[in-house]
This record gives C-alpha cells, structure tokens and sequence, in this order.
C-alpha cells in the first residue's frame, strides 16, 4: 500500500463512508473512490463490502486497520514535529518519569526551569521503566528519570543522587519515638508493604528475611506516593525510596534511615546515541542540584 493509499483507508474506518473520509481529507468523494479501488486492486482483495451503499470493512479490512492507526499515529507526530521546526519551535522538551519521581520530583524541579526557560515548552508523562526505555528508543522522549539502571545497550544510564531507603513511621507509632537508624528487627507496627513484583520492595522483604524477621502486614500498595499517603493517614509504617522520603510531611510521620541501609540511585536514562538539547541539560542540573539537597535535608 502506498501513503496515500493508507491516509484514505484510514479515513474511510473513521468516518464510515465515502462521503466522509472525502470531508476529512478536504477531497472529492470521486478522489475518495478512485484512491479506495486502487488499493484493493494493488492487495488483491475487497477492503469493503458494499451493502446498500454503505461500506462493511471486511475482517481483513479490521485487521489491517489496527497497524495503519499505529502508523497514522506516527504521521500526525511527524507532521506536528515539522510544523513546529518550520516555525522555529525547537526547544520542545520531552520527560517521562516512573510515577513516583514524577510527583516526587519534578514538580520542583519544572518550577525553575519554567522560569529560566520562559520560550520553552515541556511535555511531561509518567510510564514504568520498561516503557520508558521503549519511548527513548523510538524517539518518543528525550530524558527520563528512574530507580531502575536498565542495562540495554542502546540506553545510557547515568546516577544523579543516590540515598538509603527510609522507614516513614506515623508519629504516633513507636518507631517515631526514637531518631537515628531503625533496624528492621526494631519494627512493631505493621507494615505498608510493595506489591511483589517491585523491585526495592523485594529487597526490602529480603533483608527482612536475612534478619529473620516477620513484618506484620495486610496492605500492599503499588506507588510509594500512596504508601506515603496511608502513612501519613496513620495506617501503618512503610518503606520507601528516599526521594519519595523527601516529600513526606514530617507534621505527620518521622524519616527514620533502615539498619542495614539499603542503597537507591535515581537514574538518567538517555539514548545512547542522542544527546540532550540545551533546555534539557539545564534540567537535568536542576533536577540533581534540587534532590541532592532534598537528600542532605532527610539527615537527621
């Protein structure tokens, strides 16, 4: 099929006639017509059934139809991305974040560089890293930000602060009547535990289980946002990266470090082979200078 075959068979699904694609495409229907049989001669096989004078697509039709919207996708960026390089629009930044850092992070961190990038404009999104590392791949991201090194080949993977899981601990709790290091064998509250296929949660359950020790828990959670929230509601204690620490409302919970110390690093993450615009560097240091000293405010 060739583009254009491709833009009318688009337009035919989404408006459902002939009639219509013509109005999408600012063509005649007899264009429309024309392009269509041109098509399914070039395919060897009927797109439409034609009932009444209606259009049926054919299973086959629905089939292609589900990769052709991925393609179209595609062409509405490309002619976005043009639009913007013919006006001189070229500092659009691109960032996605695993949820977490996404509320822990950014939203500071945007505060400045929106000020000393005025002109600039920034799409934010938030995904899973595995996502993520699909998005820098295809081009679909500049930057992101992760607790998670990758290791692909085709990501560069670089550390901008590093800090020790923390214990949030209800004030209320008697975790919360002692400062210092908490170690785990110490924990009597019950725990807000990670769901089990996150990562930092496993290692946090298997450091349990080389003290020997049983949290009490019933609560499992996905983000440590929420795992914050519920803390701060005065449901239990959890354990958390620190940067999510670092967005804790300490009228609500004490920051306690773990004993032993459980090492996080908050990730970069890059195409190997595409550097970061100017706008892009700039947030990079802000977002390292602004969480180092989140980090150093957490010491007790």
């Amino acid at each position: 099929m060739r583009l254009r075959h491709i833009e009318v068979f688009h337009a035919i699904m989404q408006a459902g006639s002939i009639s219509g694609a013509a109005q999408l495409l600012h063509i005649s229907q007899p264009a429309v017509t024309k392009v269509l049989q041109h098509a399914e001669l070039q395919l060897g096989m009927a797109l439409f059934d034609r009932v009444r004078g209606k259009l049926h697509p054919t299973p086959e039709a629905r089939r292609l139809f589900v990769e052709i919207d991925k393609l179209n996708r595609d062409l509405v960026a490309i002619r976005r991305l043009a639009a913007q390089l013919k006006a001189g629009d070229q500092d659009q930044l691109r960032v996605m974040a695993t949820p977490t850092l996404g509320a822990s992070l950014l939203p500071g961190a945007m505060t400045v560089w929106a000020k000393a990038f005025p002109d600039s404009r920034c799409v934010l999104a938030t995904n899973h890293t595995k996502e993520i590392v699909s998005a820098l791949l295809l081009g679909e991201a500049d930057m992101a930000l992760s607790l998670q090194d990758p290791h692909h080949p085709g990501i560069t993977a670089e550390v901008l602060a590093s800090g020790p899981m923390m214990a949030l601990c209800p004030l209320r709790s008697p975790e919360a009547r002692v400062e210092g290091d908490l170690p785990l064998a110490d924990i009597q509250s019950e725990l807000i535990a990670m769901v089990e296929d996150d990562p930092l949660g496993a290692q946090v359950m298997n450091a349990f289980g080389a003290q020997g020790v049983q949290p009490r828990t019933r609560i499992t959670v996905q983000t440590y946002q929420l795992a914050r929230a519920l803390v701060e509601s005065g449901l239990g204690l959890s354990v958390v990266d620190p940067f999510t620490a670092t967005s804790a409302d300490r009228q609500l919970v004490r920051v306690r470090p773990l004993k032993p110390s459980i090492p996080v690093h908050l990730h970069l993450l890059t195409a190997a082979k595409a550097p970061l615009p100017q706008v892009g560097r700039k947030l990079v240091k802000i977002l390292a200078e602004r969480t180092q000293a989140a980090l150093a405010a957490l010491d007790p």
